[in-house]
């Protein structure tokens, strides 16, 4: 006797729930993976002179048991010492499927709905481009989703980018990345 391909299917994803789920993926329309940051991309002052404006984000293939989303934006190259925290943005709903160009605009108004930004390295909410020093070897500019398993992340009003890459961390599914570089 044999047993239908569908019967299979159906007994192996009731056991393990995210042996079929899509590849969790992250993708953009204004970035190509380990290209170069576009100037509408990069920081307004500092030396720099681009647009400050947040690119088109997209995923696909959230884990099943996805509460919320997170997104970074974060420089590992950055002369600190820990890096340069460009973006951070927490509570976004999973039917979210991405992010419009300029969301991480200061006032926020784009965001999905419960959607919050954190304060960056910059000191404030909101999307600060790429500036890195004169004459670095290009930095590299690595966006994160994250798919996490709680509803939303309560952060005090004033939480640095460190501590909601903590919390988010601690809640992580699973993530994915997009890295883009940038010099000058």
């Amino acid at each position: 006797m044999s047993v239908p391909k569908w019967l299979i299917a159906t007994l192996i994803l009731s056991l393990f729930p995210t042996a079929y789920a899509g590849e969790f993926e992250l993708s953009s329309t204004d970035l190509a993976p380990d290209g170069w940051l576009p100037a509408e991309q990069v920081f307004d002052s500092f030396g720099c002179a681009g647009r400050n404006m947040s690119p088109v984000l997209a995923w696909t293939g959230l884990p099943p048991d996805t509460k919320s989303l997170a997104l970074t934006f974060y420089d590992p190259d950055a002369p600190t010492g820990s890096g340069w925290w460009h973006w951070v943005i927490v509570n976004i709903p999973p039917t979210a499927k991405g992010l419009a160009r300029d969301a991480g605009n200061r006032a926020g108004n784009m965001l999905p709905p419960g959607a919050i930004q954190v304060r960056t390295d910059f000191g404030e909410p909101g999307y600060g481009g790429a500036c890195p020093p004169p004459g670095d070897k290009p930095h590299r500019y690595i966006f994160t989703a994250y798919a996490l398993k709680i509803e939303h992340i309560d952060l005090p009003t004033n939480a640095t980018a460190a501590l909601a890459g903590f919390m988010i961390t601690a809640n992580m599914i699973e993530k994915t990345t997009l890295t883009v570089h940038y010099g000058r």
